[in-house]
């Protein structure tokens, strides 16, 4: 048995073997002991079965439940409300995409609930007469049942475990998690998991698996920045979801996410629902109230944002009107019942609700079936599309469920659940050996990255990328991210249990977050106000998307989508009418394309691509002539560098570990020549761009650029670098290039010998430093007769920046023979088959003139094919006759690329000083394009 106990603190776990795994056996697996899976397991020992309830914490204070309760939001008492009303108000506030059947379970089943609760000895709020004082919060129809003793729902159900009948039939085994279910024959068999204190690998066999893990409550980082600063309770990371999902069964709604309002920078909710029957209310700044809709929908948290957003936020829940009995009995509920920590909050700002409203805010993005619409897909009976295996509580799809449908559900599965008796079989080999690599999996490796850098770089994406409003833009940006995290993840380092079960948390919240993203896009609709709301699909399609959107994962690991018609109702709503019908299969959801900034034509291909030459295929270091294996590392002499660069050495000092034979060392050696720069350093670099080691070499390139403003330009240094010219590799000949240039060391010859390099890189490199001599008939004769476009582009640009300089010079027309072949060049070039080269022919036309006899071409580019050619005709006409320029930029205008309309726009402020230019000018001040209109307004 692996343990923790007299194990040193800097010592990592070690991995257990998984052959040594304990062996539990039970009739129902009830994983989860919050407030659906203490009712699960009490309902199912009651039914006669053999009951194992596993809880990753501890179940006298683990689940959302034992934060406090301050009252029952769906409890339909007979007398106040009845079942098809909150059916249809749920129906309602869930646009419609409801399964009725579950719905109505809690809607009937809830009084009943209430009454076995009370039974326990958890406390209803009642009136004078002994009925239940049920409040009305919602619009339409009383639900809301105080309880005033809320805290306690916890330490009462704990209480009902341990009864000695309970404990006959209920084993509870605290600090287990539980991290796959495990299936046999299509079946639920049983669970793999560890114990949370000893790292014990631990594997059950069970009739029937019960989830009850709660929300995804871990998704979305709040605003406060705390990691574990959330809404829903935080130890609920979506295990539940994971699990269902590896299991096979299909899941639905995750695209409708919950998002609540809540106390600024606080991680509890503001209990508007709670004040409302006092006499509360969510107001703006300016004290109106501003919510149209009703509390139950995600369009109620719509129009919160819109307001928060806007300049009549902030918003708060304004209690200082009211008297000081409604005052006090408020701080009553929500200071101990609803969350202890709330009148400390509040203290500790120096507010209190007779003198401050509340500040509200909108808490992070999550998954909840109680709170919102997104979970596991479960039938009348809690039963999931996997046989055997039941979900309840805030992980199962019962639309706005909370606490009573929770306690519904539970009840549901366990009852159904109990005719099972434990599975005989042999336990599935390769599942559990994957479950045993998940948990492990960060002990092989406890100095990787912590589990809550991870976690939060992964939540980081889910704030920016997946919360509303969504498109398919930031969603498909994010689905490459979290396939990105899947190495980070894999990363993780622990040294703990602990920190296992912190780590198999986060693969738990990356694959809800995946779950998230994806559905998000794959339902191409806004639905339910704020909890999707796509800013690319703006409007509700009921006439494609009157359906649940279900995913489940194929046999070949891939996230499958179904889009499955609402089944006809059992309670009409007006507005809606399910048809039934059969489903459609979507496959698989993929990512938009967001590579690149806009469409292109044509792909760009890699210089060399399928070349056959065989040293085209080499790399630089295949080049070199091959030398001895390098011997060890030698960590001593690295040391010895780091104490010598505090010492500012001088270059002798360094000389020994330039050559020394380890090529790490002569690594760092360069480092250090960087840090401390002594005189020579500049020629010592040089000669390090010659070392037969790619990493020397480079970063010997890499510090030469960067002290380039600092090296005094030296004849040995100037030496070194020509030498370096001739070198094989190309990094090292682009460097050289750059610094010779860049501390005016080389001349026209030097740079003109690089124009027939075999590398785009250096010859790009060469036009630049050719540019910096002035070397406009080097530049022209090899503007047309270079191979590579971006050699040719460069060159275009290349001779505009010699041009400009010849015409600041101011000289006499006709006498420089050298601006005659830079317009020769452009000429030449505006004929070139490549249209981003034509296009920076033409741009630069419009820095070094454009000759008359080219006006016409310029004028009719304005409607060639490749909007970055018309673009550059637009800068071209902006040194021409305005007569002819501004009328043919006026229809520019009009383009539809808006890169296009702004280069008119830009080239129309050069001719403002007519009349026609600046009424152009004007109508591009209401451009759809924020840059075309802010350069327009700017012109006039």
């Amino acid at each position: 048995m692996t343990t923790s106990v007299n194990r040193p603190a800097d010592t990592p776990l070690a991995v257990p073997s998984l052959t040594d795994a304990e062996e539990l056996t039970c009739d129902v697996l009830v994983i989860g002991g919050g407030t659906a899976g203490t009712m699960a397991a009490l309902t199912a020992a009651e039914h006669g079965a053999n009951v194992l309830l596993l809880e990753k914490a501890h179940v006298r204070h683990s689940g959302a439940l034992a934060m406090g309760m301050d009252g029952v939001n769906n409890a339909v008492i007979p007398g106040r409300a009845e079942p098809d009303d909150y059916v249809a108000e749920i129906t309602r506030a869930n646009d419609g995409i409801v399964d009725q059947s579950t719905v109505r379970q809690t809607a009937t089943r809830g009084f009943a609930m209430v009454q076995r609760l009370e039974s326990y000895g958890v406390k209803f709020e009642k009136d004078e007469h002994g009925d239940y004082a049920v409040r009305q919060v919602h619009r339409s129809g009383s639900y809301v049942l105080p309880m005033p003793e809320g805290k306690d729902v916890k330490k009462v159900l704990y209480r009902q475990l341990r009864r000695r009948e309970m404990r006959e039939r209920i084993r509870i085994e605290n600090r287990v998690m539980p991290v796959r279910v495990l299936r046999s024959g299509g079946r639920a068999v049983g669970a793999a998991g560890f114990n949370t204190r000893t790292g014990r690998f631990v594997q059950v066999r069970a009739g029937a698996v019960i989830l009850a893990t709660g929300a995804c409550g871990r998704l979305g980082l709040p605003a406060s920045g705390y990691l574990y600063g959330t809404y829903e309770n935080p130890t609920n990371a979506g295990d539940g979801y994971a699990m269902a999902y590896h299991a096979g069964a299909e899941l639905t709604g995750i695209e409708c996410f919950q998002i609540n309002p809540l106390i600024k920078d606080y991680n509890g909710p503001a209990c508007a629902y709670v004040a409302n029957p006092f006499g509360g209310y969510q107001v703006n700044r300016h004290g109106e109230r501003f919510v149209d809709s009703d509390y139950w929908s995600g369009q109620m948290m719509a129009e919160f944002a819109a307001e928060v957003a806007s300049d009549r936020g902030p918003v708060y829940l304004k209690l200082s009107h009211l008297p000081e009995e409604s005052v006090s009995a408020l701080e009553t509920i929500l200071h101990s019942t609803e969350r202890p920590t709330r009148g400390t909050f509040h203290s500790g700002r120096g507010h209190d609700y007779r003198t401050h409203d509340v500040e509200m805010h909108i808490s992070e993005i999550g998954l909840c079936g109680g709170h919102s619409a997104s979970g596991v897909r479960v039938d009348d009976h809690a039963r999931t599309t996997v046989p055997r295996l039941y979900a309840a509580g805030d992980l199962a799809c019962v639309p706005h469920n909370y606490m009573i449908g929770a306690f519904v559900f539970g009840d549901l599965a366990g009852a159904d659940a109990s005719q099972y008796s434990a599975y005989e079989g042999e336990l599935p080999g390769e599942q559990l050996r994957e479950a045993h690599e998940l948990i492990y999996r960060p002990l092989r490796n406890p100095d990787g990255p912590p589990q809550p850098q991870v976690e939060y770089k992964l939540r980081r994406f889910v704030n920016d990328y997946v919360a509303p409003p969504k498109s398919g833009a930031r969603l498909s940006l994010a689905l490459e991210a979290f396939e990105r995290m899947r190495a980070d993840i894999a990363a993780m380092g622990a040294r703990t249990a602990h920190e296992l079960m912190r780590c198999a948390e986060v693969t738990f919240i990356r694959d809800c977050a995946e779950m998230a993203a994806r559905s998000s896009l794959a339902r191409t609709e806004s639905r339910w106000g704020l909890y999707h709301d796509r800013l690319d699909h703006p409007a509700r399609d009921d006439a494609s998307w009157f359906h649940h959107l279900d995913l489940h994962k194929s046999p070949s690991g891939a996230m499958e989508f179904t889009a499955r018609p609402v089944a006809p109702y059992l309670v009409p709503v007006d507005g809606f009418t399910p048809v039934g019908g059969l489903s459609r299969s979507l496959g698989e959801v993929h990512a938009e394309d967001v590579a690149t900034a806009g469409s292109r034509v044509v792909a760009p291909v890699a210089a060399g691509a399928g070349a056959d030459d065989s040293e085209q295929g080499r790399t630089a270091d295949e080049r070199y002539e091959p030398s001895a294996p390098a011997p060890e590392q030698s960590s001593a002499r690295l040391l010895e560098l780091v104490a010598l660069a505090d010492e500012e050495p001088e270059l002798a000092a360094l000389q020994p570990y330039l050559s020394d034979p380890v090529p790490a060392v002569r690594r760092e050696a360069v480092a250090v020549l960087t840090e401390t720069l002594p005189p020579g350093t500049g020629s010592a670099l040089a000669a390090a761009l010659r070392d037969t080691a790619a990493e020397v070499r480079a970063t010997a390139a890499a510090s030469l650029r960067e002290l380039v403003e600092t090296l005094p330009p030296e004849p040995e240094l100037r030496d070194g670098l020509a030498a370096a010219l001739a070198e094989p590799d190309p990094v090292v000949r682009t460097a050289a290039l750059d610094v010779l240039r860049a501390l005016r060391l080389g001349d026209v010859d030097l740079f003109a010998d690089a124009l027939a390099d075999s590398d785009t890189a250096v010859r790009i490199e060469a036009v630049r430093a050719l540019v910096s001599v002035d070397a406009a008939g080097e530049l022209a004769r090899a503007a047309v007769t270079d191979p590579s476009r971006e050699v040719r582009v460069t060159i275009a640009k290349g001779l505009a920046t010699v041009g400009a300089e010849r015409l600041a010079d101011d000289l006499p027309p006709n006498s420089d023979p050298g601006a005659d072949l830079i317009a020769a060049a452009l000429t030449a070039l505006l004929d070139d088959p490549d249209a981003l080269v034509r296009a920076a022919a033409y741009g630069a036309l419009g820095t070094t003139g454009c000759p008359a006899s080219l006006t016409e071409r310029a004028v009719a580019a304005l409607s060639e094919q490749a909007w970055q050619v018309r673009a550059g005709a637009a800068t071209a006409l902006s040194v021409i006759d305005p007569e002819v320029a501004v009328p043919a930029l006026a229809k520019a205008l009009a383009d539809a690329n808006a890169d296009v309309r702004k280069a008119a726009v830009l080239a129309l402020t050069r001719h403002r000083a007519t009349e026609e230019a600046r009424a152009a000018l004007a109508t591009a001040t209401s451009d759809s394009d924020a840059d075309v209109r802010a350069y327009a307004a700017r012109a006039l």
